[in-house]
């Protein structure tokens, strides 16, 4: 009798644990997607894009300046920007300072502190790799750390099947907010010019096409990637807005381990120039103004 009562009560125990574990289960945090979160990593995609513009522009400045041709190539800088440039051994280096108080691009976003960008002077080349390092760079405010590799060439696409510039980027950035938060960020993004690379002269008829991925790690460890594929970014520097004017990210947030998928949609419209865009979460979808 006693054995019988021993392991019912160890059956009993057993149960207990297994129902407490089971619950444990069940009470995981469900993963949510924040409004401020899919506006935060926007901001950030629209620094990437401003630094990978200024790039890609010094190296068509440049090559411009040592052809033959007769054509000046107009620069996205403004004014308050300035720029050294330096050949040594076959490598132009050119730097740009954006100064300690603010410089303003033409889309309206206030930089500070300098770019060191790098490429080869072979120009004949059909492929051309540019590498950038930022120093004391501040973006609207957010302190940019990191480098980045630039892969430009020209070629046919399945976006467009005409000759076009094609500039893939491979990101490492570290991205402090002015709240003190510190976000990672790694990818890689490819911009395709459709329109305005034969009018090398004016920068207001340029558009962009840009898809890739992206992956944030936030502060608390919570992974959170973003997907630009079946509908590409659509740029119109006619607006002379950060933003995108077209097009679809899907933004995806796990914790650390992976577990507990939330997934939101941030969509730019249909193609005005404007700065709104709507957010779907769990089929909810909401319209906001886009900040820089």
């Amino acid at each position: 009798m006693k054995t019988k009562i021993l392991l019912l009560g160890a059956f009993v125990a057993l149960s207990f644990f297994i129902s407490c574990d089971s619950n444990e289960k069940v009470q995981d945090p469900i993963a949510t997607i924040e409004t401020e979160e899919i506006t935060a990593d926007s901001n950030i995609d629209i620094a990437v894009d401003d630094i990978a513009n200024i790039a890609d522009d010094q190296f068509s400045v440049q090559k411009g300046s040592v052809s033959k041709s007769t054509t000046t190539i107009k620069s996205i800088l403004p004014d308050c920007a300035t720029v050294t440039t330096v050949l040594t051994d076959g490598i132009w280096k050119r730097t740009i300072d954006f100064g300690t108080q603010g410089c303003a691009l033409p889309n309206g976003n206030v930089l500070k502190g300098k770019i060191f960008i790098t490429f080869s002077n072979n120009f004949t080349s059909l492929e051309h790799k540019i590498t950038y390092r930022l120093d004391g760079f501040y973006h609207n405010g957010k302190k940019i750390n990191g480098t980045e590799t630039i892969t430009r060439s020209l070629k046919s696409t399945d976006l467009l099947a005409a000759i076009h510039p094609v500039s893939t980027f491979t990101i490492n950035l570290t991205i402090t907010f002015e709240n003190g938060k510190v976000l990672s960020r790694t990818g890689t993004r490819v911009r395709e010019m459709i329109e305005g690379f034969s009018t090398l002269t004016v920068w207001e008829d340029n558009v962009f096409l840009v898809w890739g991925y992206s992956i944030t790690k936030l502060p608390n460890g919570d992974i959170y990637t973003s997907t630009i594929k079946a509908n590409p970014l659509r740029f119109s520097m006619g607006c002379k807005l950060p933003f995108p004017v077209k097009g679809t990210i899907t933004n995806t947030k796990t914790n650390s381990q992976g577990l507990n998928k939330a997934e939101a949609i941030l969509d730019f419209g249909k193609g005005g120039c404007d700065n709104l865009a709507t957010i779907t979460i769990n089929g909810v979808i909401k319209e906001i103004h886009l900040e820089k």
